[in-house]
């Protein structure tokens, strides 16, 4: 990685561990929509103002159906699945099930055409990676928690597509005008389903302040360094910020909530990591020169020392 992206992918690491503690905070006081709209909202009341600037929204229009799909897979389905699945599961749970979206990222990469993707090492890490989750699975989920389970495992789902839409239609796209626009579709969508849910009585400070720091830090700030972040490296490597996220989540949700953390937890999230890492990490010469030889797309070359990528060059980033 180069130093900016290097820096992106400390910053995302960071920043969107955070999320699962002040989710699960707000789910106390709101409903998931409520949730989704407070940081939607938020988000979009900061950044729109600031993207109207100069006409960079009106090269949207020529992208809208990608964007679209971009706002479903990323932000609308997931954000309120996590916050549902979160008002029966554990934060650090959900932050260690959503570690399992490099291995999703990589089978989609397979299905989109990618073909590099998949090799002997690849198959072996997603085998490794679901192990991880059976673990937690058969070990610290309960019967009853095993449909909020499903949903935060729909939530990679749509976590691994987001970046890939993105680096494939929106790519030459202002990444304050992306970030700007998806917030607002969403919030705009959940509009009059969050006012029929809203409280019938103040929030407490905790709850209004978690809701705050996720639509200023976790959302408006979290967005546009996403989008650059894919800009710099490839969106199947974007997507390893999940290596790190579930610490965060898991260091907050043990330290402020009291969540259990138990051995098998550490387990599970071991081996999740570990066929993450098998999945996707970079192929060796020997690995490119037999994807040559089988006449494999296109590939490219770093210039550091055994730095061997079979993967699309990223675009140059656009000027803002």
């Amino acid at each position: 990685m180069s130093r900016r992206a290097l820096a992106l992918f400390v910053l995302m690491s960071v920043v969107w561990g955070i999320p699962y503690l002040l989710i699960k905070v707000a789910v106390r006081h709101l409903t998931p929509v409520g949730v989704v709209e407070g940081r939607t909202l938020i988000g979009a009341a900061l950044l729109l103002p600031l993207a109207a600037r100069g006409g960079r929204l009106r090269p949207l229009l020529s992208v809208w159906k990608p964007l679209l799909a971009y706002c479903v897979c990323e932000l609308a389905i997931p954000w309120v699945l996590l916050s549902n699945a979160e008002r029966r599961i554990p934060s650090s749970l959900s932050g260690l099930l959503v570690a399992t979206v490099p291995l999703i990222s990589a089978v989609l990469a397979y299905v989109a055409g990618e073909r590099y993707f998949i090799d002997r090492r690849t198959v072996a890490g997603l085998f490794v990676g679901l192990g991880g989750v059976a673990v937690l699975l058969g070990l610290d989920v309960r019967r009853a928690e095993l449909g909020s389970v499903g949903q935060v495992l729909i939530v990679s789902v749509g976590y691994a597509l987001g970046p890939m839409i993105a680096n494939r239609w929106l790519n030459e796209q202002s990444s304050l005008s992306l970030s700007a626009v998806s917030l607002t579709v969403v919030a705009l969508a959940y509009l009059p389903v969050a006012i029929l849910q809203a409280p019938g009585r103040m929030p407490p400070a905790t709850v209004i302040s978690s809701v705050v720091l996720l639509g200023v830090v976790c959302t408006a700030l979290a967005f546009v360094a996403f989008f650059e972040l894919i800009r710099e490296v490839h969106p199947t490597r974007a997507t390893l910020i999940t290596y790190f996220n579930p610490i965060v989540a898991v260091l907050l949700g043990v330290a402020i909530l009291g969540e259990p953390f138990r051995l098998s937890t550490a387990g599970g999230f071991a081996l999740i990591l570990a066929g993450s890492w098998l999945a996707t990490r970079r192929r060796s010469v020997r690995d490119v020169v037999r994807l040559v030889n089988d006449g494999a797309g296109a590939i490219t070359v770093d210039t550091a020392p055994a730095a061997v990528s079979a993967e699309p060059a990223p675009r140059a980033p656009e000027e803002e």
